[in-house]
């Protein structure tokens, strides 16, 4: 396949709440890439005047967006993506520091072919030694399965290769595959606030024949859950466990969104025993010691119907795509309007 130029636009966009103290060694870090970013886009959730001016202040060259409401980070990354102007944009946590050649080294992997349309680095936690994820997969289960999660880097995975999408804290995504795959405006999933979004788009991209990449030169380190549990539980395994009843009920609910608009028939028949496993024992749990969460369930909106909606969509489209692409071959991809 043609091989993918890489000198284009980079655009960096960084979501915060104003929660971490390490958004300032997130955006040093960005300052400070040897392959510096055309643009570099902080989209503020803090609701707090006093920490936008300070970023302002402190760091001229960013284009700040300022929120009047918490957007969470599924629809600050879509606000962030289209005010944006990048061919590649980097989506970042504000609780990830990158090693300075991360894009330098991370932007290979676009050059593999035309249809690579997410990459991912290794990255590891804070104390540079444990891995936080070197690419994200999909589990039997239906759930996201991070590589590597919480072992040990002892070189295992310093081979690049296919993945099957990237981790939502260091993202890498090509622009055209992210305007192939939107819903409406959305790039990612706007009913999901947090948690399966970069999953959710993984599995999208899949499904258009986009593919994942992995490079392990490109290094970035990651205090996993830093925004969204308690410092003592910072890094842990099985979120669910360290957080609030809120965030419980959109783990549950995004998950099963993300398999309606995503999984094929075939596919749910072959996985449905794993799902059922997975599903006693996430519902046990709840039953057992978080009660609360059932309750929101029956007062939030679950979005099901929307989710159904969104497969329909998405699969009318990926349909004209392949027609499209049966007659004009030459072309890897094609960005339809209007989805």
């Amino acid at each position: 396949m043609e091989k993918a130029s890489i000198n284009k636009r980079i655009s960096v966009i960084v979501v915060t709440a104003g929660l971490s103290e390490y958004i300032k060694l997130c955006l040093d870090s960005i300052n400070e890439q040897s392959i510096k970013p055309q643009e570099i886009i902080v989209v503020d959730n803090s609701l707090n005047d006093n920490f936008s001016q300070n970023i302002k202040k402190n760091y001229p060259n960013i284009k700040l967006y300022k929120s009047r409401q918490n957007l969470y980070y599924a629809q600050a990354l879509n606000i962030g993506i289209e005010i944006s102007s990048g061919d590649f944009i980097l989506c970042l946590n504000d609780d990830v520091i990158l090693e300075s050649d991360f894009i330098k080294h991370a932007q290979k992997g676009f050059s593999i072919d035309n249809g690579i349309g997410m990459v991912s680095g290794k990255i590891l936690r804070l104390d540079k030694k444990t891995i936080d994820t070197t690419g994200l997969f999909l589990s039997i289960f239906r759930t996201a399965q991070e590589r590597g999660y919480g072992l040990k880097d002892k070189g295992q995975f310093d081979k690049e290769g296919y993945i099957f999408g990237v981790n939502g804290a260091v993202a890498f995504y090509r622009r055209k595959m992210l305007e192939e795959i939107k819903i409406n405006s959305d790039y990612f999933d706007s009913d999901y606030n947090i948690f399966y979004e970069d999953l959710d788009i993984a599995w999208r991209a899949q499904n258009f024949g986009w593919k994942g990449y992995y490079i392990p030169t490109a290094i970035a380190y990651h205090a996993r859950g830093k925004t969204v549990r308690a410092d003592v539980r910072e890094g842990r395994k099985f979120a669910r466990f360290y957080i609030s009843d809120e965030l419980n009920f959109d783990l549950i609910k995004n998950r099963y969104l993300t398999i309606i608009k995503n999984e094929t028939l075939w596919g749910f028949l072959l996985h449905l025993p794993f799902i059922f496993i997975y599903d006693i024992f996430v519902l046990g749990y709840i039953f057992l010691f978080r009660q609360k969460v059932l309750k929101i369930f029956f007062l939030k909106n679950l979005a099901i119907k929307s989710a159904f909606s969104k497969r329909q969509r998405i699969y009318q489209t990926i349909n004209y795509i392949k027609k499209r692409r049966t007659s004009y071959p030459d072309e890897v991809t094609g960005v339809v309007e209007g989805l």
